[in-house]
């Protein structure tokens, strides 16, 4: 920001623009601030406190309020980043280095404090309140606005207005303001302010004058338009705006401003269009607000006389002012009344419109106070007093009698007839009310016409213009109604312009010119909303359709609108007991709605027979404001159904929604073509309270309006741009001889200009047809430019300058030369004139004539009397001429007057020839346009017709491919049939066995039985011998029963396995048909696929179709807009005829006075009958051409009208085939579907019973192989009893590692199930779960098998324990396995535990990744500032690169100049002694300066030696610069010193070069005088000149001394730069440090990259934490080298000043340096120390970077170590239960060992209970089995039924969609038809109309020519 305009204005004046940025950019403020490490805590009244940071624990941070000094535990992610103290009351807020909205806050209300109600939010401006008036409107703060540009002013409304202003001037395109907001927080008033700037800089006139008192403009100039605009708003906000709740001046109507403008830039016009008036708040106003203020200002502002004359009463009379005189803080009702009017009379309003508004106003009053009463025995209101009455009819014209009538018994229409129907007091007050509502509304729309016809100068044509838009703001009361719908609508949708502008469509504008972007998505669409409001089935759809349907309510339109709406996201259902009917969300928030009179409001029904009335008015302001009303009529009759009568007047009647909607729409259609630019204005609180502000709402309104977002995206993207032309036409002059003079494309010409402007490549993208720049980066370049510019104009007059120089220089030389001539000769005549001869000459002379004199004489007298006859002949001739010529004149004043009013006439004529030949011309231009256009319709047309054909073929291919779907699908219901029947045969089979089945589990039972008996036995035989002898025969004879059963069960389980294998052979057949059906069904489901796309490809060309018809809807609208504009070129025509006609009975009468004067001529000219007969020619070739244009025209309308009719019936037809088209297909495509579910249930029904067999039957086998196991080993002898025991012990162990690989294989297969169901989820296809059914029964059938072969294995294994030690091992193991299954499990819920905490701690290192991220963006944003401030320098090293070239060559020259001018110095006494204290006194401050040198060593040595923090190292160099810098300002003051010494040589040599001259002049007049003395004189001179060469010889050497001595400074300045460097250097250790950190930091990452699977999450988070790192480091380093880079160039500055200086010292010791070359070096020395300054400014902004992102790099360390620390905690959790597992390992192998030593001795203590317990343990694990086989089916089931059921679902929802979908493309369709017939219908009429109107044309012509013939005859005989 520059700092000119500062002069314009004073200190006060900008105290309430500009921040006091004193101290803000202290280091030791900053230092403090970083020392404390503030930070932004949330806080629930004040939005955000500062706090400080005490200690870090973790995720959360101990704090300590700054205000309070209480100390709070809070998250890391509620802590916001606080900016720098120099960030404080910062002018844009995209200059924050931490952009949030605590920062955001805290920088508004610190400027809202300070009085500083504007700030830059980015591209938009956002206002806050003050609730009081302040001095920063005044014409020094619009002069100081005027022509800046925005960054070189402070924020102001008057700079958004100026930028819109030069942005219509040089682009040429229209601009549009717009301020918006809640209500209250300012909006119109900064619309006054924008009006205000306009028309004080754009005015034509500058008679201007502000008052600084009250900050708005006056002009003394009465009706000027500036001043017209200006008090137009006056005259607005008197009429349309009241107090509310929460304002006291709130608009309540909307208006769009737009100021049009020349091509010279001043205010041609302007218009004002308003925007739905809360007319309502006439009648009847909330509790503490006023109804439109102009009531108010009437009442009290009027005299005594002019309310008698208004028929006035008090304020408190009046019933429609229900709040009684409610007076404003600091507002004069009267005074404003007067104001108002004298706005009025501004705008050249007439004192009877004036008294004619008033009289309606008060009219309106007067309605309020008639009072009903209802009669006793009837519904008839009557008026018991009608005085009330009788003022209203005095006040509007109407008869007593007649309104009385019209309001108690109206007159409405039954059938056909007219009947006078009675009202109730109800229904005679509510038409009172309407009919004074309506009043007021009318009134408001006259004068807004009113004031736009003041403001309208057709005479001046309009260029562009800007517009001022000033809409009702928010509103969110308790309860609101209709009104407040409409504003929040409208508010809605300019937040959704702005939020479409700032967001999309400048991310699209990005990827339209291929400009890499990645599209950032704000979640700030406010479609849904808007949709809900205004689409079809909307809110005010609902609302129309509801009035127009008979016995429609308020109720039933909230029920429809709840039954329509209820599951929209934006649509709330309100509590059962709140008062509102339903609520929205709107982007301001939630707002409850109570609908009631909601139809009536739409509808604003009015009383028929009161308008008529009105329309009829004695009174024609009322007349005028009531004609052509629309209305809807309020009669109810008898046979009328509906709820209040509703008929239409004056054509088709539109409801007020849709009014409002057109309107809304042609608004936001303007909008949308200007460039915007947005005013944000915010309301600080509700209290209406100056300098407070409610954090939360101004935080809400900031969350609302996208301020952060609009922020973010104009500091992330590329907010300016321009066209490569105008690119390169403007900023060329910065880039001379870049590009050739030949033709370059633009691209390459801007890449080139690029190029030469060394821009950094970040700071601009180049696209397809414009080049992007960054903020701030354009107005550099307009910066150079105008450097440029300055340049250049400085050249220019410097040249003009010394063009006029040399001009008057050559005159001063003529001059010059014509003064010596002068002299010359005057010196020739003063020596001429004493000369005796020259006398004698000039005496005798004059003698010589005087002989000849007398003949002379006489002759000369003849000549004079002949003269004088000659005169006295000429004088009577001169007198008969004189008389000629009077007749003469005479006749010529009447000739000229004859001749006047004919070339009148004939101008006239030709006149109205040209505009008829314009005329034909211009519509000779528009038929030849309309060709082209039908010809575009044609060509359409015939591609629609070719798409309509391949559509039909698509058709008729789709109902082929259905039709052998059809075939396809009888084949497999066929198919189905057949495997129903075999299905049914093998579950028979399946019965038939399972009865078997059943027979054989008894007789198994019965053996069981038998057995243990047996054993029972066998173990009393064997303890008593005798008693088993004696029982052998009797066991003998069982074992022989047994070996009988035996072989009948061989025999069944032969006969079970032959129907085994026959089952196998089915089901492998059945097999076979499966894999068949599959591929049917992929088969299948590939046509479904080919059908859907196909589907789709016909959808998507209707949707083409539709969008093609679209736009011939377009077109055809822009037809008939272009046909409108011929029926007022009619128009035109037309009133051109009536003048023409006026005209013509103007000739008439001229001619009738002229014939008397035609009969008294005779004379004829020839030259008139030419011209007669010449313009008889061209009136028969113009009617000849007319009657041809008029033919040619009725032709190409009777065409077009064709093309269009057949055009309108062949899309007609084609949109009918097209919907019966979609019809069939939905038809086939249904049908489809549901034969596909069908067989899907088939095939899954199919596959459960095949399941259901194969389970039963492997039952049954796996019970026959038990049983013949069994048997078989009963056979064995018991001898090999102890062998078995053995073999048992062996294969119980491999039993137990078979069971638990079992159940770790079920495990697996658990988890690829879900896998496997997760997988199916994702597909869409039914033939692909068909697939997946399949291949689950297969794995079933393979897992059975396994499984059987398993427990044969297990029952083989166990019919051979005989023993109990079997039983105990096996309970044993089973208790260890339970053990270790627990263990496990609780491990696994202790791991699932550790890895829920691991998610928690990974969606919060989430959340403080965005956060980072976003520090990041802010970091980046920093460097890119670094990076761009670091260009600059090396752009400045160059450009001092150069300069000091230069100096380098003029020092070359000057030691030159030097050498020449030391040969003739002489004369150094007086010069020694000077020098010497100089010296002495130098070299003393050298003495001190080594001291202090000493010193800073001491303390440098202190600093290097230290081991502090990097801030106090830095303190400490701070401190060492500023020693430097006192040590650089004595050696300053010692250079200024030297230099003075230096000035007083320069006068001594200056001295001794004149008394030098003074000798040689001396010594040249001895030589010519006395030549003898040369020699003597000559030695003395030569001994002099040695003398003074031996003193310059010692000066030289003294000097020389003075430089080493000066050197010896500059050494020790060296020394301590080289300690700087030191410090510099251990900065870079301290890097190294760091880099040593991050090493470490790497090795940790590969240690946590070695952990398991389950840690990878948090391994991925850790190598972002290590790349964030890693980007701080390449920071540091990208800094240090900066740092480095910074303090080189300051050490080459210091060398070349230190050069510099030692060359200026040299120059002044040897006196030849000239004063303007010291006083150059002088400067380049100052502007080097300047440049050095800089630099040490730099690299301090550098090293707090520096500090700052190591600041952050241990912030990432210790999130590093926190994250290590969580790493190494779970992998000691996982080494303890990887310990664990291994002693539950080793325990159980003790086990095992244990059991295998304890078995032999336990092996005959637990044989009596083998076989007991084998049966349990047999029955518990085929338990066990069955359990796990159930579990896995009803998973799979489960799983299934979940897909199948959410496919069902998709499938209805798409289903639904597209027919939805369908029928709205249908009705659309319908729609768009019936407007094509309408619009075709119009076309049509206004064709005839067009045709009538040329056929009267052409009467009119031939008319007008046969009246100008017959004229023209008339004149050629008066002529002649």
């Amino acid at each position: 920001m520059t700092d000119d305009w500062r002069l314009l204005c004073s200190q006060e004046d900008l105290r309430y623009l500009v921040a006091d940025s004193a101290g803000l950019n202290d280091a030791s403020v900053q230092s403090e601030w970083a020392k404390r490490r503030l930070v932004w805590v949330p806080h629930e009244t004040h939005g955000f406190v500062s706090a400080s940071v005490l200690q870090e624990r973790g995720d959360e941070l101990l704090v300590e309020l700054q205000d309070t000094g209480k100390t709070l535990t809070v998250s890391k992610d509620d802590v916001q980043k606080m900016n720098p103290p120099k960030f404080d009351k910062v002018a844009d807020m995209a200059d924050l280095t931490c952009l949030n909205e605590a920062s955001v806050l805290h920088n508004l209300k610190a400027r809202y404090y300070s009085g500083m109600i504007y700030t830059y939010s980015g591209l938009f401006c956002v206002v806050i309140n003050p609730y009081k008036k302040l001095p920063i409107y005044t014409e020094k703060i619009v002069e100081l606005y005027k022509g800046k540009k925005r960054h070189e002013v402070p924020p102001h409304v008057f700079a958004i207005t100026d930028t819109a202003y030069r942005s219509m001037l040089q682009d040429r395109e229209d601009q549009s303001i717009l301020c918006t907001g809640e209500s209250g927080a300012g909006k119109t008033e900064n619309t006054k302010k924008v009006i205000q700037y306009l028309a004080y800089v754009a005015g034509a006139s500058r008679t201007t004058k502000v008052s600084t008192s009250h900050g708005s403009l006056q002009h003394p100039a009465k009706g000027e338009l500036e001043q017209q605009l200006l008090q137009a708003n006056p005259i607005l906000e008197a009429f349309g705006n009241a107090k509310t709740v929460k304002n006291d001046n709130s608009s309540r109507f909307g208006k769009f401003i737009r100021i049009n403008f020349d091509m010279s830039g001043f205010i041609c016009s302007a218009n004002i269009e308003s925007y739905l008036l809360e007319k309502s708040r006439a009648n009847r106003q909330a509790k503490d607000e006023r109804s439109f203020h102009i009531f108010y200002q009437f009442l009290h502002g009027t005299t005594a006389e002019e309310k008698r004359t208004f028929l006035l009463n008090n304020v408190n009379q009046y019933r429609f002012l229900a709040n009684g005189n409610i007076s404003l803080p600091g507002v004069d009702d009267a005074q404003e009344f007067h104001s108002t009017i004298h706005s009025m009379r501004i705008m050249n309003f007439l004192d009877d419109e004036i008294s004619a508004i008033l009289r309606v106003v008060s009219a309106v009053l007067h309605f309020g106070n008639m009072e009903f009463i209802q009669e006793k025995k009837s519904d008839q209101a009557i008026l018991p007093d009608d005085t009330v009455v009788q003022k209203i009819c005095h006040l509007l014209g109407l008869a007593v009698t007649e309104l009385a009538k019209a309001l108690l018994r109206p007159r409405i229409k039954v059938g056909r007839d007219y009947v006078h129907k009675a009202q109730s007091k109800e229904q005679a007050e509510f038409s009172v009310e309407a009919i004074s509502k309506a009043c007021y509304e009318r009134m408001f729309k006259w004068l807004v016409n009113r004031i736009n016809k003041s403001l309208d100068r057709t005479k001046r044509q309009s260029s562009s213009f800007i517009g001022i838009l000033d809409i009702a703001g928010f509103e969110i009361f308790e309860l609101n109604s209709f009104e407040q719908l409409c504003i929040n609508y409208t508010n809605e949708k300019l937040q959704q312009l702005f939020n479409h502008t700032m967001f999309v469509l400048e991310q699209e504008e990005y990827q339209r010119e291929g400009i890499e972007w990645q599209f950032i998505d704000f979640g700030l669409d406010l479609q849904p909303t808007i949709d809900l409001i205004e689409k079809p089935m909307g809110i005010l759809s609902l609302l129309d359709e509801e009035c127009w349907f008979p016995k429609a309510t308020d109720k039933s339109y909230t029920e429809k609108l709840k039954a329509n709406h209820s599951k929209h996201p934006k649509f709330i259902i309100p509590e059962f007991k709140a008062a509102s009917d339903f609520a929205l969300v709107h982007y301001a928030g939630r707002v409850d709605y109570l609908a009631e009179q909601w139809l009536m409001k739409n509808m604003d029904p009015l009383n028929e027979n009161v308008v008529a009335l009105l329309q009829n008015s004695s009174d024609p302001f009322v007349v005028n404001i009531w004609k052509d009303a629309e209305f809807a009529g309020i009669g109810v009759t008898e046979g009328n159904e509906t709820a209040f009568g509703i008929r239409t007047k004056k054509g088709m009647f539109r409801t007020v929604s849709q009014l409002y909607k057109e309107q809304l729409s042609r608004l936001m259609a303007t909008l949308r073509n200007c460039t915007p630019h947005f005013v944000r204005c915010i309301i600080p609180n509700y209290e209406k309270k100056t300098g407070k502000i409610d954090s939360p709402l101004v935080l809400e309104q900031l969350r609302c309006n996208g301020v952060l977002e609009g922020i973010r995206i104009c500091r992330q993207g590329f907010p300016n741009r321009i066209p490569f032309q105008e690119f390169r036409q403007r900023y060329e002059i910065l880039t001379p001889n870049v590009i050739s003079k030949g033709f370059m494309d633009g691209k390459e010409a801007v890449k080139k200009m690029i190029e030469s402007l060394e821009l950094e490549p970040n700071l601009f993208r180049i696209g397809q047809s414009k080049i992007f720049f960054r903020a701030g980066v354009l107005a550099q370049l307009e910066e150079e430019r105008d450097l440029r510019l300055t340049d250049l104009i400085i050249n220019f007059q410097a040249n003009c300058r010394g063009l006029l120089a040399r001009r008057n220089y050559q005159k001063r030389v003529q001059q010059y030369n014509a003064i010596r001539v002068i002299q010359r000769n005057g010196l020739a005549y003063l020596k001429l004139r004493h000369w005796q001869w020259w006398r004698l000459f000039t005496k005798v002379k004059p003698l010589l004539q005087v002989t000849n004199q007398e003949e002379k004489l006489l002759h000369k007298e003849e000549e004079l009397r002949q003269v004088k006859d000659v005169l006295q002949r000429q004088d009577v001739e001169v007198k008969d001429m004189e008389k000629k010529l009077q007749l003469l004149t005479d006749e010529k004043t009447v000739l000229a007057e004859q001749l006047q009013a004919e070339a009148e006439a004939c101008a006239e004529a030709e006149e109205m020839r040209v505009r008829l030949l314009q005329r034909t011309q211009e519509l000779q231009d528009h038929l030849t346009e309309m060709e082209s256009r039908l010809e575009e319709e044609e060509d359409r047309y015939e591609k629609i017709c070719e798409e309509r054909r391949r559509l039909t073929q698509n058709i008729h291919d789709l109902e082929n491919q259905l039709e052998d779907e059809e075939a396809t699908r009888q084949k497999l219901l066929l198919e189905k049939v057949q495997v129903d029947s075999k299905l049914k045969r093998i579950e028979e089979s399946y019965a038939a066995l399972e009865d078997a089945h059943t027979k054989l589990q008894k007789e198994k039972k019965a053996i069981e039985e038998r057995c243990a008996e047996s054993s029972s036995r066998l173990n009393e035989e064997e303890d008593k011998a005798k008693y088993l002898a004696r029982l052998k025969a009797k066991y003998e004879m069982q074992i022989s029963e047994l070996e009988e059963t035996l072989n009948k069960e061989r025999q069944l389980r032969q006969e079970l396995e032959k129907a085994k294998r026959k089952l196998e052979a089915e089901v492998m057949d059945l097999k076979e048909q499966v894999s068949e059906k599959s591929i049917q069904m992929d088969e299948m489901q590939q046509q479904l696929t080919r059908r859907d796309e196909e589907m789709a490809q016909a959808l998507s060309r209707v949707d083409e179709e539709t969008a093609s018809k679209l736009t011939m809807n377009k077109q055809i609208r822009e037809l008939e807009s272009q046909l409108a504009e011929t029926a007022e070129d009619l128009e035109s025509e037309k009133v051109l005829r009536a003048k023409a006609d006026k005209q013509k009975r103007d000739l008439a009468e001229e001619l009738e006075t002229l014939k008397t004067e035609l009969e008294e001529s005779h004379d004829h000219s020839h030259i008139q009958q030419e011209l007669r007969t010449k313009r008889e020619e061209e009136l028969a070739q113009l009617k000849k051409t007319l009657e041809e244009e008029t033919s040619v025209r009725e032709q190409l309308i009777h065409d077009t009208k064709q093309k269009y009719l057949i055009q309108i019936e062949s899309l007609t037809d084609l949109l009918e085939q097209t919907k019966k088209a979609k019809q069939q297909t939905e038809k086939s495509k249904a049908i489809l579907e549901s034969e596909n579910s069908e067989l899907s249930n088939d095939l899954l029904n199919a596959h459960t019973a095949r399941q259901e067999a194969d389970k039963r039957r492997k039952a049954a086998e796996a019970q026959l192989s038990e049983m013949s196991a069994r048997f078989a080993d009963m056979e064995k002898s018991k001898n090999d009893a102890q062998k078995i025991a053995e073999e048992a012990e062996q294969k119980l162990s491999v039993v137990a590692k078979s069971q638990s690989t079992l159940e770790k294989q079920l495990v697996e297969l658990q988890e690829s199930l879900q896998d496997e169901t997760r997988l199916k989820l994702g597909l869409q296809t039914k033939l692909r779960q068909l697939e997946s059914d399949f291949a689950s029964v297969r794995d079933q059938k393979e897992e059975l098998e396994e499984a059987k072969q398993n427990s044969q294995k297990q029952v083989q294994l166990l019919q051979t324990q005989l023993n109990e030690m079997k039983k105990k091992n096996e309970e044993v193991s089973v208790e260890l396995l339970e053990d270790v299954k627990k263990k496990a499990q609780k491990e696994v819920e202790a791991v699932k535990k550790a890895l829920i905490d691991v998610e928690a701690e990974r969606n919060r290192m989430e959340r403080s990744k965005k956060k980072i991220q976003e520090e990041l963006e802010d970091a980046q944003l920093e460097l890119s500032n670094l990076r761009s401030s670091h260009r600059e320098m090396e752009k400045k090293q160059r450009r001092f690169d150069q300069l000091l070239a230069e100096e380098r060559n003029r020092m070359g020259q000057m030691s030159a100049e030097r050498d020449g001018v030391a040969q003739e110095l002489r004369e150094r006494e007086t010069k020694i002694l000077s020098l010497n204290n100089d010296l002495q006194a130098v070299q003393d401050q050298l003495a001190d300066s080594e001291r202090q040198r000493r010193a800073l060593q001491v303390e440098l040595d202190e600093i290097v030696s230290s081991t502090d923090t990097y801030g106090k190292n830095v303190h400490e160099l701070e401190k060492a610069k500023r020693a430097l810098e006192d040590e650089l300002a004595t050696v300053r003051t010692q250079m200024a010193e030297v230099e003075d010494n230096l000035q007083i040589n320069e006068d001594v040599r200056l001295r001794l070069e004149v008394n030098l001259q003074a000798l040689k002049a001396e010594f040249e007049r001895n030589a010519q005088l006395k030549d003898g003395d040369n020699e003597e004189k000559r030695k003395q001179l030569n001994n002099r000149i040695r003398d003074l060469e031996e003193e310059l010889e010692n000066e030289r050497t003294h000097k020389n001394s003075a430089v080493n001595s000066k050197r010896n400074l500059e050494q020790q300045i060296r020394e301590l730069e080289m300690q700087v460097d030191s410090s510099n250097r251990y900065k870079e250790d301290m890097t190294k440090q760091l880099k040593k950190a991050t090493v470490q930091v790497k090795e940790l990452q590969r240690e946590l990259e070695e952990a398991r699977q389950g840690r990878d999450d948090i391994a991925a988070l850790m190598r972002d934490i290590e790349k964030r790192c890693r980007c701080a480091e390449s920071e540091i380093t990208i800094l240090q080298s900066q740092l480095d880079a910074a303090v080189s160039a300051r050490k080459q500055a210091e060398t070349e000043r230190d050069d510099l200086s030692e060359q200026l010292s040299s120059l002044n010791a040897k006196g030849s340096i000239s004063a303007e070359d010291r006083r150059r070096l002088e400067d380049r020395i100052r502007a080097l120390e300047e440049e050095l300054d800089d630099e040490l400014t730099n690299s301090e902004l550098a090293n707090d970077r520096h500090r700052k992102l190591l600041i952050q790099v241990e912030q990432l360390t210790s999130d590093l170590s926190s994250e290590r620390s969580n790493s190494q905690k779970l992998d000691m959790e996982r080494e303890l239960l990887e310990r664990n597992i291994r002693d539950l390992r080793a325990k159980l192998n003790e086990a095992e060992a244990y059991m295998k030593s304890k078995t032999k001795t336990l092996t005959t203590m637990y044989e009596a209970k083998v076989a007991d317990l084998e049966n349990k343990i047999s029955a518990e694990a085929r338990r066990r089995i069955a359990l796990t086989r159930a579990l896995k089916k009803s998973e799979k089931r489960l799983v299934d039924m979940s897909m199948k059921l959410e496919e069902e679902r998709r499938q209805q929802e798409q289903v639904k969609e597209e027919t939805e979908a369908m029928h709205n493309r249908l009705k659309l369709m319908k729609k768009r038809m019936a407007e094509n017939d309408e619009e075709t219908d119009r076309i049509l009429q206004r064709s005839r109309k067009f045709q009538r109107e040329v056929e009267e044309l052409h009467e009119v012509n031939e008319s007008l020519t046969k009246e100008i013939s017959h004229f023209r005859g008339r004149m050629r005989q008066v002529v002649h």
